[in-house]
């Protein structure tokens, strides 16, 4: 029952139970009783008056809760004159007040927040209570699908990408670096904040390739140059000194040519270790491109026809699928060629006998495919790692060469087994 009802009633039974009072009382007196019913009648009025200023501040503060349960922080009330009254209205206005300023101060730091996350550097995906993915910033998806590419949370959840595997197997608040196709290093960290009360994830990415690499390209020019001066320094001398026995015509003679073979033998090693070292200081002393526009189809046709003449002598031949327009890019047409000598050569190492290397261009990407056996998911991580070969004879320079070329260029590229007896090297020019 309403507090009004209650009232009316509690009124009503009071003038009721006086009306019947002063007639028993009063009956044989009608002055009295007259005066009885006058003061009745004049309680009632003032009953009445009571009850309408009780009421209308209740019906007030009604309104003023309707309004707040909608959210409506602009409605505000007039003062009415009534001391009690104008008091309960100021402080509902100072309350209103203070929400809506509260409300914008949300909506703005909110709005500042929405923006700070889809222009972060940083990879950033949100979760929500039951652990889907409720929002993530253009970097997120760049970083896990690949520049120019598009997904919402319901698809990008379902990737089945390396990067988001890791994601998927984190646990909160612990963080970790992963390589992806041994090419590309993130540092992922799985961190939660409460909303409304209840936990909920979110996931930060940041690319740490081009700091790994340079700390790694610092410590291995430095391995690099050391050797180099010590093999130099070894080299020359006893280069020198081979050379001048050679020459002396009375320190072989008869039986002693054996000797002179030998010494032969050891200058053209000697030379071969020169060789070694400058493929070495090769990686190290890469200077920065010097780009031009040049047409990748000619480049591609032109190294292809240079790796043909030795890929023919293992019974690998060469497959082109290039379409007729030209495929202009802005590179270093030297560093190009000597990246792409080294990823033909290396398809082709990888068939060994009897294959085929596809080459195809797409105008937004060149893919170089070979039908070998594959990449060892144990050395998938580490096929670009300076000296790092599966060949028995390999210096494991090529691969590092090559990324350190398309690195400096700014191509995105993999090398990874999409099938079995089909591996392929992707470079991609979406910004050409």
């Amino acid at each position: 029952m309403k507090l009004r009802t209650k009232y009316l009633l509690v009124v009503i039974m009071l003038h009721l139970v006086a009306l019947v009072l002063s007639y028993f009382i009063f009956k044989e007196n009608k002055i009295l009783f007259i005066a009885s019913e006058l003061l009745i009648l004049i309680s009632a009025v003032i009953s009445w008056q009571l009850y309408y200023e009780l009421i209308e501040p209740l019906k007030t503060l009604m309104r003023g809760v309707e309004a707040i349960k909608d959210r409506d922080f602009n409605v505000k009330f007039l003062p009415t004159g009534k001391y009690e009254m104008d008091q309960l209205i100021d402080v509902y206005n100072q309350m209103i007040d203070q929400l809506r300023h509260e409300r914008i101060r949300q909506e703005e730091q909110h709005f500042f927040l929405e923006k700070l996350i889809h222009t972060s550097p940083t990879g950033i995906l949100v979760f929500d209570f039951d652990g889907n993915i409720q929002q993530l910033n253009p970097k997120a998806t760049e970083l896990i699908l690949g520049e120019g590419s598009h997904a919402d949370t319901t698809s990008i959840h379902n990737i089945d990408s390396p990067l988001m595997q890791e994601i998927k197997s984190l646990a909160t608040g612990s963080s970790k670096t992963v390589t992806v196709n041994g090419v590309r290093s993130f540092k992922i960290q799985k961190s939660q904040f409460h909303d409304r009360g209840f936990p909920r994830n979110f996931v930060m990415i940041e690319e740490m390739t081009a700091e790994i690499l340079a700390a790694e390209k610092k410590a291995y020019g430095k391995v690099i140059r050391m050797m180099a001066h010590e093999v130099n320094n070894t080299v020359g001398p006893v280069n020198s000194i081979i050379q001048s026995a050679l020459k002396s015509e009375k320190l072989f003679n008869g039986p002693e040519e054996s000797i002179r073979n030998a010494l032969q033998v050891a200058a053209d090693r000697n030379q071969n270790l020169n060789l070694f070292m400058r493929n070495f200081a090769e990686v190290v002393r890469l200077p920065d491109p010097e780009r031009k526009r040049i047409n990748l189809h000619e480049l591609v046709l032109k190294t292809g026809k240079l790796m043909e003449v030795r890929a023919n002598e293992k019974a690998v031949r060469f497959e082109y699928q290039l379409p007729d327009a030209p495929f202009y890019i802005s590179a270093d047409e030297q560093q190009m060629e000597q990246a792409l000598i080294n990823i033909l050569k290396n398809a082709t190492e990888a068939i060994g006998d009897e294959g085929v290397v596809h080459i195809s261009s797409d105008l937004k990407q060149l893919v170089i495919t070979d039908n070998g056996k594959g990449i060892d998911e144990l050395h998938a991580d580490q096929l670009f790692s300076p000296f790092f070969s599966t060949k028995r004879d390999g210096q494991g320079i090529g691969l590092t060469l090559v990324k350190e070329i398309l690195l400096n260029h700014g191509f995105p590229f993999s090398l990874k087994t999409v099938a079995p007896g089909r591996t392929e090297f992707v470079i991609r020019f979406v910004h050409q």
